[in-house]
């Protein structure tokens, strides 16, 4: 276990930096995302939650895949170079490297997505504690841990020391590459962060979203729920604007494009929305038409598709941000309780 006083956090970015990129939490007009530091860079490690998640690290909002170039009659391919260059993520919360770890399943199994797995295998996550965790949260009932973030760093913000735990051998190549900025804390001082961590578990017990139960919620509920009349009116306050899926950790879904540069053409991906009603549209048409569907696809999907495929685990980490962001406070949250009070059995 090492430290650092809060005042030369600055000197250990500058040493990070020095030799890999460096994304951390920056406040710019009063919106805190994860960006690339700088000297003059607001960095904001108090703020809980950034608008959106860290994801665009490892899986970009927009990111050509591979350019045409248009030479007479000629055509000529060229593809989109790999991530080479090492990279640190600094500040994620335990929810979101979760979040990461759903996309793993995603990306990495086969075929494997090259573009989002050389940037996995050149990232190293420096992971925070929740010291406040909000009322918009609820991980415990995915299971995670905010007080013991499992990355390849662990760190702990008390008053105004930062305490640095390195768990994995990318953890460790990260602690030797900066460990003259750091001090060996004293066994002593596990003591404050066991005493940390039960606060935070004191703070997410009063939570009122906490102990949300996901009984009925799995892989095998397929049937029961997909039928249920539930949706019908669950659904009606959707504007259909996809804000949950563009701040959501965990959504994967992208669309692929042309660009036409007036001499080739660029080949790139985006995120898309299945809550949009062009989401996977073709030739014949929408195989969802109505916002019911769609909005049914994403919650269906969140909670019985993605554990049945991949050993119950599900694609909901508990952040709370589709909780603070949804125009019409139709999140999750309101989507679970519905069922639990309702039943949500089909006619």
């Amino acid at each position: 276990m090492y430290q650092i006083a809060k005042k030369n956090l600055p000197a250990l970015f500058q040493r990070i930096a020095e030799e890999q990129e460096l994304y951390l939490p920056v406040k710019v007009s009063n919106q805190v995302n994860f960006a690339a530091w700088d000297k003059d860079a607001e960095v904001d490690l108090d703020t809980l939650k950034t608008v959106k998640s860290p994801k665009d690290a490892f899986f970009p909002q927009s990111e050509n895949l591979y350019t045409v170039q248009k030479e007479g009659k000629k055509l000529f391919i060229e593809p989109e170079a790999l991530k080479e260059q090492k990279f640190v993520i600094f500040g994620m919360k335990a929810c979101d490297v979760q979040g990461v770890k759903v996309l793993d399943n995603v990306f990495l199994s086969e075929p494997v997505d090259t573009f989002y797995s050389a940037r996995r295998e050149h990232g190293t996550i420096v992971a925070m504690a929740c010291h406040e965790p909000e009322e918009s949260c609820f991980c415990k009932a995915f299971g995670i841990d905010c007080a013991s973030p499992d990355a390849d760093v662990a760190v702990w913000m008390i008053e105004e020391e930062l305490y640095w735990k390195a768990l994995t051998e990318k953890g460790e190549a990260l602690t030797d590459l900066v460990k003259e900025c750091l001090i060996e804390s004293p066994k002593a001082e596990d003591e404050k962060i066991d005493a940390e961590k039960t606060a935070i578990h004191k703070i997410v017990e009063k939570l009122p979203y906490s102990n949300l139960s996901l009984e009925g919620w799995n892989g095998g509920a397929l049937e029961e729920r997909f039928d249920s009349p539930i949706w019908e009116t669950l659904y009606k306050p959707c504007l259909a604007c996809g804000t949950c899926t563009f701040v959501c950790p965990t959504c994967q879904c992208y669309d692929i494009k042309d660009y036409d540069t007036g001499h080739g053409v660029q080949r790139y991906r985006c995120w898309d929305s299945c809550m949009y009603s062009d989401f996977t549209m073709m030739a014949h048409g929408n195989n969802r038409t109505s916002q019911l569907q769609r909005f049914r696809q994403r919650f269906m999907h969140k909670l019985v598709y993605y554990p049945a495929n991949n050993n119950g685990m599900y694609s909901c980490v508990g952040c709370g941000r589709c909780v603070e962001k949804c125009p019409s406070s139709l999140n999750i949250v309101k989507v679970i309780k519905a069922f639990e009070k309702q039943g949500g059995d089909k006619e």
